[in-house]
């Protein structure tokens, strides 16, 4: 057996010979798998703020509901701070997170609003303050999650069925979108056609890409971690490979320090879902 690696969010996940199916879709329609991909639930916990993603760092989990977040060890699982905006606050609806230069960056938008406008929430992990705020005003949409690869920041902009009496745009409207680090646009691409249907009246609540360049992504309650590609041109991004999970959709995380083990929720039991997903290949010799 020969083993080659594949890289997530900085760190390597060994893959090997086998191949697996992936699960069907609870819309009709069909999935593009390769059926090379493994998830394994290795366990979960209660967490009230389990309500729109993770992010995690070398030690802690962070969840993150609309105005509040928690902070659990990842070896005890036990909480050992949070943070909640106060009563009346500015905090509207926070949805991804993810830990960039040793601050916990949190999408922010006044979905279900309208006119959308998004920002960027900055808080400091260890002391589980607010520090900061980067707000991008009306842009291309509802802000749902940020990451950064290559230099780049890259953002999602969604839109949603509820909203299109008001905004006049679907959720087939929904952008990922390239900034700079003065956050000045440099690039943008949409999603298949196929994605947008299982997605149905939402639109994409997690994502992030791999030092490789591979996108994964998740929708609102789809119970699958999507795989897309950057395009040789055009603007549609390429749908490339669906992986099962147990988690519901919503924003997810990538352990920094543990290969493949991946952060996600289960918003209806208020659970944080704690798995490892591998990929299986077969190797020419």
């Amino acid at each position: 057996m020969m083993l080659r690696r594949a890289m997530f969010n900085l760190l390597p996940v060994f893959v090997c010979t086998s191949l697996i199916a992936a699960d069907k879709t609870k819309e009709d329609v069909p999935l593009i798998t390769t059926g090379t991909w493994k998830h394994e639930e290795l366990k979960r916990f209660q967490a009230p703020e389990a309500n729109q993603g993770v992010a995690a760092d070398d030690e802690h989990i962070y969840v993150i509901t609309n105005r509040a977040l928690g902070k659990y060890r990842k070896d005890t699982l036990e909480r050992v701070n949070g943070w909640k905006d106060e009563e009346g606050g500015p905090f509207i609806h926070m949805n991804a997170g993810i830990i960039h230069d040793g601050k916990l960056l949190c999408a922010h938008s006044n979905f279900p609003g309208t006119p959308m406008t998004s920002s960027i929430e900055i808080f400091d992990p260890q002391t589980m303050t607010h520090i900061g705020s980067l707000s991008l005003g009306i842009d291309s949409g509802s802000l749902t999650w940020i990451t950064w690869y290559d230099g780049h920041w890259y953002a999602c902009f969604a839109h949603y069925a509820k909203s299109q009496p008001a905004t006049g745009r679907d959720p087939a409207w929904t952008e990922l979108v390239r900034f700079d680090t003065e956050w000045r646009r440099t690039g943008g691409w949409v999603f298949p056609k196929r994605i947008i249907e299982i997605f149905g009246s939402s639109s994409s609540s997690g994502g992030s890409i791999a030092p490789d360049g591979t996108l994964f992504i998740t929708g609102h309650d789809a119970r699958q971690l999507f795989v897309l590609r950057f395009p040789k041109a055009g603007s549609v991004l390429e749908w490339t490979d669906t992986i099962p999970i147990t988690a519901a959709g919503q924003a997810f995380a990538w352990d920094p320090v543990q290969p493949g083990v991946f952060y996600s929720i289960l918003r209806s039991s208020k659970e944080v879902v704690v798995s490892r997903i591998v990929q299986y290949a077969s190797l020419s010799e």
